[in-house]
């Protein structure tokens, strides 16, 4: 008996199967680049912390200063949100997939069960892949940025009560 299994055909399967690891890796990259310059933001932050001076306008320089280190978390929130269901609905549509096969083959064997499976559970696995990360880093970078905003809150007020 020959195995003929590749990690490229749980994802190649038919079109909606490709269509969904499509999106799934494009979300999964896409969650990569924005990890990765909310990193680079930060060590840059680390090196060259934002100063806030008396003579700027203080009832608009927090949110002018938060603002890159907010952008594109809303990104990731959305990954980490609709990633799985994506992966979900690539399992249903595998689960269809074999019961199809299983009509067509009047047969119930793993042979035919199988190949449907194994792309429902790939499907789920791409969609884990691309939300976990997302998910982890959502919440890294938003405590984060919250906790930047609370501090240049208070140094705003300190300076406001000091006029």
């Amino acid at each position: 008996m020959e195995n003929n299994f590749s990690l490229l055909t749980l994802f190649t399967g038919d079109i909606m199967t490709i269509f969904v690891s499509i999106v799934l890796v494009v979300f999964s990259i896409l969650s990569w680049a924005v990890i990765i310059e909310k990193i680079r933001l930060w060590r840059a932050f680390k090196k060259n912390p934002v100063k806030v001076k008396p003579t700027d306008n203080l009832d608009v320089i927090t949110d002018r200063l938060i603002r890159p280190y907010d952008k594109n978390l809303w990104f990731l929130n959305m990954v980490a949100y609709i990633s799985p269901f994506i992966g979900l609905f690539g399992t249903v549509w595998g689960v269809m997939d074999s019961f199809a096969s299983i009509g067509i083959n009047q047969s119930v064997s793993i042979g035919v069960i199988a190949p449907g499976l194994a792309v429902a559970l790939g499907t789920t696995a791409l969609g884990l892949i691309a939300a976990v990360p997302a998910a982890i880093a959502h919440q890294f970078f938003a405590k984060k940025s919250d906790d930047l905003y609370d501090r240049l809150t208070d140094v705003c007020r300190e300076l406001k009560s000091k006029k």
